[in-house]
């Protein structure tokens, strides 16, 4: 063995040199805000309703008040809905958990608004656990009418 490759720090280099596939993982492994939303996301169900006149989002959010709940509209076309329940602060030191089945942490859903929706124009109501998020719709374009043009004699 060289006499260089005896000192520490080129020992670790040459140990990480040779082997690409570790460090590749650890490059490339999600980061822990990115899981936690991508399972936030997958168990926020929601329904998604259209009307003449609007964009209906009913979700369930159990446990959460409308203090709670954040509804907003990023990069112009992106509804974002998301809350989060904590798990009760006030426990009985006395009782202890048999099962814990109820979800606690974030919800959140994303949903890409179609080109006619209003982002101006979007309200949200929650009532018993359920939350409603209507956006109106941009009416359509009124149809051009024909304009008729007489024709004089020259």
């Amino acid at each position: 063995m060289d006499l260089v490759m005896e000192q520490p720090l080129f020992s670790t280099i040459h140990h990480l040199l040779n082997q690409p596939d570790d460090m590749e993982k650890l490059l490339n492994a999600p980061t822990r805000t990115y899981v936690r939303d991508t399972k936030a996301m997958a168990s926020t169900p929601a329904d998604i309703k259209e009307y003449p006149n609007s964009y209906v989002f009913i979700i369930d959010m159990p446990g959460l008040k409308s203090g709670n709940i954040e509804v907003q509209v990023e990069d112009d076309r992106v509804l974002s809905i998301s809350g989060e329940r904590k798990r009760e602060e006030k426990e009985d030191p006395e009782a202890k958990h048999v099962r814990m089945e109820r979800r606690v942490g974030k919800f959140m859903r994303k949903f890409n608004l179609p080109e006619n929706a209003n982002v101006e124009a979007i309200s949200a109501a929650c009532q018993d656990g359920v939350l409603t998020v209507t956006v109106q719709k941009v009416p359509p374009p009124e149809p051009k009418k024909r304009k008729t043009i007489e024709v004089k004699v020259a």
